[in-house]
């Protein structure tokens, strides 16, 4: 019975993933206040494994652990009891015990036990003198240890403690990085972050090997990061394959930054999985109690992200890099109230031109956003922002509906047009697009060959073979498919070739050079016009600004174009003020 009950309570706690991790604030603060309370020069939270005593938090002691036999802190955890040693030197038991030979005499040691009854080991106070225990200090002590518990429960409870790499989480970096600006305000630190592995990266392990080689490859780097650190200093799990640390105090960066490339090199160079991972680290320098627990943080999250962009290794963190990121973070956030507010967002539309007649034969339709506090923002910036979230669905959905509208309302007033609306990659993967555009058309009513959907190269082969399959089934539903950005993106003609879009819009990029019929611009442009013409596609040149531009594309059998030549993106009522005028000269 003895051997289950010690079984269980040594499964009790390993399971707590206390053992061999690195020392805490949280613990060092109630371990120091045990100390002053008895006036001695020793103390420890001393945890009872099976063959020896380790020491999660010591004041006093310099080693991490001692053998178990014929130390006090194993009675406590046995008895779950306070244990008073007043003498080592003439107890029984404990006179020949490893302590007293170093010079102990006098033990407390208050029980750490759990609520369900096993004890883990004690706080503890040692001295070199001999002494009595006052009631009222066995009682405070008492308190203490019960402190020493609650922490347990809470980083155990709370994920305080990762599970698969036994470091502290990121909240307990927060709150350690907090106690440590009140101990050391104003001190120069480093924070670290260093993220092992792309998403990619991390899907294709799981994918081929499944999830358990993933927490195999977590729990490596945590090892060889903390052991690279040592035992005075911690690394912290912050994210799924991201962990955090901070630089010794004051250091200089630049020499620091060497230190890390050498360290890391040196743990990639023994990496279980070295030729399918990339690390990427970011460095915050901050002094302590300037910056809060989590900016510092994200600040060299943020960093990490830099280097990984960049494809270096380190990264040091910039403020302006990351005041962009705030700022796209804050506009994602504004613009999910946008869409709800009615009175911020808005279209505008560009006309596209025939360029054989000089009739306006549809617009481009684009959105336009006022923020109530920033004013104008460029739809360069918030577009891109919002493409790669969720916010893509209701923002493509706004635009549909308010577009068809005001296609409604032109067609109703005897204006024959086609309006091009443009949609993202992620609007490909949704399996209801093509019911919603034509539960739009039908409700306003409209021909589905009024309505162009536009999509870049770069959407299509996001995911190519899905998207060939949705635009396959928008054609086939009559509504006209357009390529947008000819030329930017990375698609084969193989590819382009099974698209059914019969519209391809070359890119202003290659068109804007354009002011003789000679020189690279133009052989370029006109090379991409009759390769797209012998593909059966009507070509539209976008970002023509001159009318010496609009002859030469003319002169290629360019069929469209749209460009500030003929007309800025205009708001509605402009927009029908530029068509009126366009019939006037041509009347």
């Amino acid at each position: 019975m003895q051997d289950y009950r010690e079984a269980a309570r040594l499964d009790a706690l390993h399971q707590l993933k206390l053992l061999d991790t690195p020392p805490s604030e949280h613990f060092d603060r109630i371990t120091r206040m045990a100390a002053h309370v008895f006036g001695l020069p020793i103390a420890a939270v001393s945890l009872t494994d099976k063959d020896r005593q380790w020491f999660k938090s010591r004041v006093g002691v310099d080693h991490c652990s001692i053998p178990r036999e014929k130390a006090p802190c194993s009675e406590v955890a046995e008895v779950r009891d306070v244990v008073v040693i007043e003498d080592f030197a003439t107890h029984p038991f404990y006179a020949d015990s490893l302590l007293a030979a170093h010079g102990t005499r006098f033990y407390a040691g208050a029980p750490l036990v759990t609520k369900e009854g096993y004890g883990l080991g004690a706080l503890c106070v040692l001295g070199t003198e001999p002494r009595v225990a006052t009631p009222g200090e066995l009682a405070a002590l008492a308190d203490l240890a019960a402190m020493v518990m609650e922490q347990i429960e809470l980083q155990h409870s709370f994920g305080r403690i990762d599970p698969i790499s036994g470091l502290p989480t990121r909240a307990q970096f927060r709150d350690d990085l907090a106690d440590l600006a009140l101990d050391c305000p104003g001190q120069a630190r480093i924070a670290v972050v260093a993220d092992l592995a792309r998403d990619d990266q991390i899907a294709k392990i799981v994918g081929a090997m499944g999830a358990a080689r993933l927490d195999e490859m977590v729990r490596e780097a945590a090892h060889a990061i903390q052991g690279a650190l040592g035992a005075n200093r911690t690394a912290y799990h912050v994210g799924t394959t991201q962990f955090a640390f901070l630089s010794p105090p004051e250091v200089d960066v630049e020499g620091y930054v060497a230190v890390l490339q050498r360290g890391f090199e040196a743990i990639r160079a023994t990496s279980s999985v070295r030729f399918v991972t990339s690390v990427a680290i970011g460095v915050r320098p901050f002094r302590l109690g300037e910056v809060a627990p989590e900016d510092v943080l994200r600040g060299a999250a943020s960093a990490a992200q830099d280097a990984r962009r960049n494809d270096g290794a380190i990264a040091l963190y910039s403020e302006t890099r990351d005041s962009e990121m705030r700022r796209h973070y804050d506009l994602l956030q504004d613009f999910g109230e946008a869409l709800e507010a009615g009175d911020q967002l808005r279209l505008v539309f560009q006309p596209r031109v025939d360029l054989a007649t000089r009739r306006c034969l549809g617009a481009e339709t684009l959105l336009r956003w006022c923020h109530p506090t920033l004013g104008e923002v460029s739809p360069a910036e918030f577009i891109p922002i919002i493409e790669q979230t969720a916010l893509a669905r209701p923002a493509t959905q706004w635009v549909l509906e308010h577009a068809l509208d005001q296609l409604a309302s032109w067609s109703a007033a005897g204006l024959d047009l086609t309006l091009s609306i443009n949609i993202s990659a992620a609007n490909l993967m949704e399996a209801d697009l093509i019911q919603r555009i034509q539960l739009a058309l039908i409700a306003r009513p409209l021909r589905p060959s009024q309505l162009e959907i536009e999509l870049t190269e770069s959407a299509m082969m996001a995911q190519p073979e899905k998207a060939l399959a949705m635009l396959r089934e928008l054609a086939e539903a009559g509504i006209a498919l357009a390529i947008d950005d000819f030329g930017t993106g990375h698609s084969s003609l193989a590819y382009l070739q099974q698209v059914p879009a019969h519209v391809v819009k070359i890119d202003q990029a290659f068109v804007r050079g354009l002011s003789a019929p000679q020189g690279a611009d133009y052989v370029l442009v006109e090379t991409m016009v009759g390769l797209l013409h012998k593909l059966g596609r009507r070509v539209v040149a976008e970002g023509v600004e001159t009318e010496t531009a609009a002859a030469i594309l003319a002169g290629m059998g360019c069929e469209e174009a749209q460009g500030y030549w003929f007309a800025r993106p205009l708001e509605v009522a402009a927009f029908a003020e530029w068509i009126e005028a366009r019939k006037a000269l041509a009347a």
